[in-house]
């Protein structure tokens, strides 16, 4: 499109003075549509699952719904109705929905557990679950563009106020994602951040209604003839490109926040400024494109030139993330407080994005305007060019997050990017509008030879994640002086997360996971992991069946596996690579679990397998991710432990590992208060390192059941229990009482220490949020020595010979 005036369709144009009212209205629609989406996204990750394909199922269904809504508006509802009339009406029906699914989602969820499950089928029911809760509320979101613009006329100028509704709603998203992220969801919960939202929908409602009451409205006599109007010439390739531009901005998005995650840490706080800091580049850049859209002399070139520049941005994002950012000489734990952290990676976040970002806010606007016509319906045209763009960004970013990432690696996906961005400038830039030609001109020859040029150098700059960003993470710098000294087995890049396995001097080998190590054969490592197992299997009379939660290096699960009286072993494991690659690296350690007969190895998130199945074990135990890691908090919520406790047999024990470092005294206090709401019973071990404190096992039996100290001796002077016993006196076990000595409190003692914890319940996941405020601290020592100040000896808990319990009391006190 040229600058030349477009007649309007319509005889009456409405006042430029209302035009950025409408602007604040679009913003109050995003910051509402945002915090839904994040509300919504946790509510139903709590039944379908947190797994890539579950979030897969969710993102698509949210964007599919947005898609059908913008296609369909155009279709559904008639030229002459008022369009602040009909987005009015449309903005009251999210906030009904936004309340609807609040409401019925927690009685409905049954229906899905009872029928959800593994493979296609299962894949199916989620998908049908997801859509049923987010299709008609997404549906009228989507629509809420096309409607009001409607109100402009295709002029140069009117498609220039679409861009800058467009950019309004990119800002309000903003404002949405950082509202629920740091405030409503920290602070309250879900009820309490859908209200807000629901809120903001009644205030748009209500102005919009007001508006309308106050401005005239007429379609005009050709209203007929304006949904015959085809686009301008060459749109289809306008229409193709934008939906490339979604696709390379919804899959950029993916891989960068994969590796953000690794360099900032993966918590729910990290994810909420990383969403921030694309949206905020979108909305600049689509500001940018609205003026520009009013005033360029071919907005098809424009728009071609703007997919030229993302390469650019992209190759630029890409150095940043592997090349410069693990290695900028700052260290994340000399911050006094969080918040400033916080500050210090949204500025990093935006310096990685905001260039590539504010492109593809700009390629709306510009392909508004490339595609409009004289006499076009607003509506439809809006509708397609937005269609266009969300299903590229559903393709691009389920295509990214289940195949790209997990098959080739993010150097490779990166580098899939710059070649997308780049076909779609070539499309534009080098090709007639037609297709009938490539090159015809010197002027093409050389902005082609320039594009492939250009993209080749650039591509070739994407260097692959490095191996101590995916080791140590934010650390990474910090790590860089000894890096000679790391020798790297693994490096893997999942479905997930990324991973890997290095060795050190002294035989000590590491499994490193979301940027830290999470397991490891160091001493104190290697005795909670056995801790945990060997607890899950001698405290119950029996435990034939037994199900672990996260396989990582697989010790815990190894040491259970050696035990005789286990018959079936089910492991229960997010990331594939896991249990089939980084495992089999511990096999010395952990006795070669994932081969053993007796193993059953289950691909899913832990809750999800939980609630669709109908398994029940004898003994539980769970060591998932940091609980600062976002998402892992949906395996701490009392929800979660009563689904768990539903699945124990009669006598059966459940076992939990619990960090004191890298987290806070609120974080450890809503750990241990959860589970002991659950199980009264309860009680807790510690791991200690060199005397101080490092973490801690929880541990709970279906019935308060005293542990027999000469009935696990005898097992374990058995030559069946020789393997278990051997294993157990490799971290400094030699007896029952030397393991039971660990004990370090148990609820009626530590109710006063936990008289002001918060409890983590589903409507809130409060732990993701108060662990992610100290994911940089190391006061490990002080906690514990917060909660051993109750610590008393069990007198009821054990029984045993004289001999046995002198032993224990001896021991336990030697543990002070």
């Amino acid at each position: 499109m040229t600058t030349e005036t477009i007649d309007s369709a319509r005889s009456v144009s409405p006042s430029d003075r209302y035009l950025p009212l409408l602007v604040i209205l679009f913003i109050g629609s995003g910051c509402a549509a945002l915090i839904y989406e994040i509300v919504w996204f946790q509510m139903l990750s709590l039944i379908v699952g947190s797994s890539a394909i579950s979030l897969g199922v969710l993102l698509g269904t949210f964007m599919g719904g947005m898609c059908i809504g913008s296609i369909g508006l155009s279709k559904v509802i008639a030229t002459d109705r008022h369009p602040l009339r009909v987005y009015a009406m449309l903005e009251a029906g999210i906030g009904i929905f936004g309340l609807l699914v609040l409401w019925l989602l927690p009685y409905v969820g049954g229906l899905y557990t009872s029928i959800g499950g593994p493979g296609m089928a299962g894949l199916m029911v989620r998908a049908s679950f997801c859509a049923l809760f987010l299709l008609p509320p997404t549906i009228m979101m989507g629509a809420t563009l096309p409607a009001i613009s409607r109100w402009v006329e295709t002029t140069p100028k009117g498609v220039s106020w679409l861009g800058f509704f467009y950019g309004g709603n990119t800002f309000g998203a903003v404002l949405g994602c950082l509202l629920a992220g740091f405030y409503l969801l920290r602070l309250h919960d879900v009820s309490v951040a859908t209200y807000a939202a629901v809120g903001l929908n009644v205030v748009v409602t209500i102005l919009a209604l007001f508006l309308a009451r106050f401005t005239a409205y007429e379609s005009g006599q050709q209203s007929e003839s304006a949904e015959a109007v085809q686009m301008s010439p060459g749109s289809k390739s306008v229409l193709f490109v934008i939906g490339l531009s979604g696709a390379t901005a919804l899959g950029a998005e993916v891989v960068w926040t994969r590796l953000m995650t690794l360099n900032f840490g993966g918590t729910t706080y990290t994810f909420s400024l990383i969403l921030a800091s694309f949206l905020f580049g979108i909305g600049i850049g689509s500001a940018v494109g609205s003026i520009l859209a009013r005033f360029v002399q071919d907005a098809r070139h424009a728009l071609g030139w703007t997919q030229f520049l993302v390469v650019v941005g992209l190759a630029w994002a890409a150095y940043l993330l592997t090349q410069a950012l693990p290695y900028w000489p700052v260290s994340p734990d000399l911050a006094i407080r969080p918040w400033f952290n916080f500050q210090f990676d949204f500025m990093r976040a935006v310096l990685t994005a905001l260039p590539a970002a504010a492109l593809w806010g700009a390629s709306f606007p510009l392909a508004l305007a490339a595609v409009a016509k004289k006499g076009q319906d607003p509506g439809r045209l809006v509708g397609r060019v937005y269609a266009a763009n969300t299903m590229g960004a559903i393709l691009g970013a389920l295509l990214t997050s289940l195949v790209l990432i997990g098959s080739l690696g993010t150097q490779t996906t990166q580098r899939i990017m710059i070649a997308s961005a780049a076909f779609g400038a070539f499309i534009l830039l080098v090709t007639d509008r037609n297709y009938s030609s490539v090159v015809r001109t010197p002027a093409q020859i050389y902005r082609g030879a320039g594009i492939l040029i250009t993209t080749m150098v650039l591509a070739w700059t994407v260097a692959p994640v490095p191996e101590l960003l995916v080791g140590y993470g934010r650390y990474a710098a910090t790590y860089q002086r000894s890096a000679e000294y790391f020798d790297w087995v693994y490096v893997g890049e999942g479905m997930n997360s990324s991973m890997a396995v290095s060795d050190l001097g002294g035989g000590i080998r590491n499994y490193h996971n979301a940027g830290k190590v999470q397991a490891s054969s160091e001493p104190q490592d290697m005795r909670l992991q056995r801790m945990l197992g060997h607890l899950t299997t001698l405290v119950p009379l029996q435990a034939k069946s037994v199900m672990v939660i996260g396989c990582g290096a697989g010790v815990t699960a190894g040491a259970v596996s050696i035990d005789p009286a286990v018959e079936e072993l089910t492991i229960v494991e997010i990331e594939p690579l896991v249990p089939e690659v980084v495992s089999r690296h511990f096999g010395e350690h952990n006795f070669n679990v994932v081969d053993n007969p007796k193993t059953e190895v289950v691909i899913d998130d832990a809750r999800h397998y939980l609630l669709t199945t109908d398994k029940k074990f004898d003994a539980i135990t769970s060591d998932p991710f940091d609980p600062w890691v976002k998402g892992a908090a949906t395996l701490y919520t009392t929800e979660f432990w009563l689904e768990a406790q539903e699945h124990l047999n009669p006598g059966g024990v459940i076992t939990v590992f619990v960090q004191l470092y890298e987290s806070t005294l609120e974080a450890v206090k809503s750990e241990v208060a959860t589970f002991l709401e659950v199980f009264p019973h309860g009680m807790v071990f510690a791991n200690l390192n060199q005397g101080q404190g490092y973490d801690v096992v929880m541990l709970a039996q279906q019935e308060p059941t005293p542990i027999d100290l000469d009935a696990i001796d005898e097992k374990l002077s058995t030559p069946e229990y020789a393997t278990v016993a051997r294993s157990l006196s490799e971290v400094g076990f030699y007896s029952a009482p030397q393991l039971m000595a660990t004990f370090a409190a148990k609820k009626p003692e530590i109710d006063p220490w936990l008289a002001d914890a918060q409890i983590t319940r589903d409507r809130n996941l409060r732990l993701q949020f108060l662990a992610g405020l100290g994911v940089n601290l190391y006061e490990a020592d002080a906690i514990y020595r917060d909660m051993a100040q109750y610590r008393t000896y069990p007198e009821e808990l054990f029984v045993g010979s004289p001999l046995s319990l002198a032993q224990l009391r001896a021991a336990w006190s030697g543990m002070e």
